[in-house]
């Protein structure tokens, strides 16, 4: 189905073949009443002192409170979706939850979280690491300063919490693997068999990686936050597709808490520049200084938006969501699976761990309450950073091809006969969509290597053979299996050097060069 922007534009009713009204077309009809700047704006920066404010206040209030920050963050540890096509309705309406909080405890009447742009901005922001802003603050001491601290402050208001769980609530908890409170405290203490690495506490004084002194990010990070890159997650032309190079989001599954039949697929701006900053930031990445197997930081693991950094973060992945919309609706392309059953699958997701500003739970909710900003009255400030507004604008111009499919491969036996595949087929761009299964005590990423020798059993990202790297967020949950799929852009350089050889690997990263490492079980190339 194809439509004018115009006709978009013009009436909302033009919008009831995509399945809901675009946050870009609702802007037209209605300006919205929130902005969320850039966080380097001088409005940015004085959203960081409202925030900074509400912050104090959160961190203060008691641990049977729902906006206590700590138990804030566990609406994120119980509910949060990752690999699945859940991944940013459900992220906008935790966001705009939290922003309605903020708000209210900022003292701020117009407060929007600023959002972070990585594309340009390679570092993280300097206000960042004042006062409660970071999490290394001696305000998270009083109750995070190391284990025992955080289980006497929060365990007992939390089981009390877990305890009174409605019957739908705790269906939803059972898909997670969350079967008793003593399976969800594993995960936070990694007790149980729990790997430390996996842990979702990070003690105060590690909470952080980054800090004033270093903040950029590691090459290997910023290049896959740099725009050429993230263009590439903006080219799909389909909001969810089974050929994960034509989609914007990840799997399809049934429940945003379920396993998918298969394999977890990340999208590509989700596996690699979502996860990528969330684990530098908690020191699990390749690199000189990295934390090794952990304990890790509060960003690498689902208690994540402990730090206050998440949440700006989180504006910018929603920003990309916003701007892959407009250049939908731009080409006349739909912005929602087209398929009156596949949205109405999509729309009817129970949300049910959510509060609202007065402290209310939010018990009848569902993922179609959350796709349209409106529902949170905000939308972004322009401009966008330039480089990616050139790349955006030729894909608004022309839409981008369709990846097509260049070779497949889909065995062990049938990947390594693909060693000799020609690469010489004139594309752009290679992208390598990988299946594996992730070996128990993993490292949390494996560099990908392109024509490496077979002696090479460990590499980082200054190998000559490094062609990107599959990064893992979060630990393993009980019930959401081993099986992934993740898409690689294969570096040009390295392409234009093969002639005519593909030998594609996972190898163990230089910092764990122990680690197990998963055999490619299926393998397709396609060409952009």
């Amino acid at each position: 189905m194809r439509v004018a922007r115009r006709d978009l534009l013009a009436s909302g009713a033009a919008l009831t073949g995509l399945g809901v009204m675009p946050g870009m077309a609702a802007m037209a009809l209605k300006p919205p009443r929130y902005i969320r700047h850039d966080v380097a704006s001088p409005e940015g920066q004085r959203m960081l002192r409202g925030y900074a404010k509400a912050i104090e206040v959160m961190l203060a209030k008691p641990a049977t409170h729902p906006h206590n920050w700590f138990r804030n963050a566990f609406v994120h540890y119980m509910d949060c979706p990752h690999g699945n096509w859940w991944f940013y309705v459900w992220h906008r309406g935790y966001v705009g939850f939290v922003e309605q909080t903020i708000r209210k405890y900022s003292g701020m009447a117009d407060f929007a979280f600023p959002y972070w742009d990585w594309t340009t901005q390679q570092r993280l922001p300097a206000t960042m690491f004042d006062g409660v802003l970071t999490p290394v603050a001696q305000a998270f001491s009083t109750y995070a300063k190391d284990l025992p601290t955080f289980t006497a402050f929060i365990q007992p208001a939390l089981q009390t919490y877990y305890n009174g769980l409605n019957r739908f609530q705790m269906e939803q908890q059972k898909l997670r693997g969350n079967t008793d409170f003593g399976k969800l405290w594993d995960g936070v203490a990694g007790t149980n068999g729990v790997d430390i690495g996996d842990r979702a506490f990070a003690a105060t004084d590690r909470s952080r990686y980054p800090t004033a002194a270093n903040p950029d990010l590691v090459k290997s990070v910023a290049d896959l936050c740099a725009p050429e890159h993230v263009a590439l997650g903006l080219q799909p032309t389909l909001f969810n597709s089974p050929n994960m190079s034509n989609s914007f989001t990840s799997r399809l599954t049934a429940s945003h808490n379920a396993m998918p039949t298969g394999s977890a697929d990340f999208s590509l701006l989700e596996g690699d520049p979502h996860n990528k900053v969330h684990n530098f930031i908690g020191g699990a990445f390749q690199g000189p200084g990295n934390w090794g197997d952990g304990p890790f930081g509060n960003m690498t693991n689902n208690l994540s938006p402990v730090d206050p950094i998440f949440f700006l973060h989180h504006s910018n992945m929603d920003r990309l969501w916003w701007i892959w919309e407009g250049k939908q609706l731009s080409l006349g392309l739909p912005t929602l699976p087209t398929d009156p059953q596949t949205l109405a699958q999509f729309k009817s997701d129970p949300f049910l761990f959510f509060w609202t500003a007065d402290g209310q739970p939010v018990l009848d909710g569902k993922a179609g309450d959350y796709i349209n900003p409106a529902r949170f009255d905000y939308r972004y400030a322009e401009p966008v950073g330039q480089d990616l507004i050139k790349l955006v604008t030729a894909m608004k111009q022309k839409p981008a091809p369709t990846p097509l499919l260049l070779a497949s491969a889909p065995s062990p036996k049938a990947v390594d006969d693909l060693s000799d595949w020609s690469v010489g087929t004139g594309a752009k761009q290679l992208l390598a969509i990988i299946s594996f299964t992730r070996p128990e005590n993993s490292a949390r990423e494996y560099t990908v290597l392109l024509n490496a020798p077979p002696d090479v059993k460990s590499a980082g990202p200054d190998s000559p053979y490094y062609t990107g790297a599959i990064t893992f967020f979060g630990g393993h949950m009980p019930n959401m299996g081993h099986r992934y799929r993740y898409i690689v852009a294969l570096k040009r350089d390295l392409v234009a050097k093969a002639g005519g050889h593909l030998d594609l690997r996972l190898a163990a990263p230089s910092n764990k060069p122990d680690a197990p490492v998963p055999v490619i079980e299926a393998l397709e190339i396609r060409g952009v």
